[in-house]
């Protein structure tokens, strides 16, 4: 089992910035990516972006490419998301993700079904 806490949510205004942490503890030696998602009331989860330790790479939504940033410590199963210039339309809750996958492009790593635990989520409001 993997338990995964995050924090770093808030209330910010448009054109703010915020910092997600996600803490991973448990069984995570099989952990070989990490992902953020994101789900606002009465839409899907959706994917917002992971890192894949073995390469460092990093994967991105459209809707957050230039503005947010996944970064992290493989050696502490830490990863963080840095988002700036947010807009009213991330409010949402985010979430972070274990994968077992150790290969793959971006769209299996946006897949939510490629990540087997899940944080409990922390709320991101974006005031206009």
């Amino acid at each position: 089992q993997v338990q995964l806490v995050e924090s770093g949510g808030g209330l910010v205004q448009a054109g703010g910035s915020l910092r997600l942490s996600c803490a991973a503890s448990g069984r995570t030696f099989s952990t070989y990516a990490m992902g953020w998602f994101r789900q606002a009331p009465g839409k899907e989860r959706e994917f917002v972006a992971a890192i894949r330790w073995s390469v460092g790479s990093t994967y991105y939504a459209d809707s957050v490419k230039g503005r947010f940033t996944i970064s992290g410590d493989n050696a502490k199963n830490t990863v963080y998301l840095q988002m700036n210039d947010l807009k009213p339309e991330d409010t949402a809750s985010y979430y972070c993700a274990t994968s077992p996958r150790a290969y793959g492009t971006r769209s299996a790593y946006s897949n939510d079904g490629s990540y087997n635990y899940w944080g409990q989520g922390t709320q991101v409001t974006v005031s206009s």
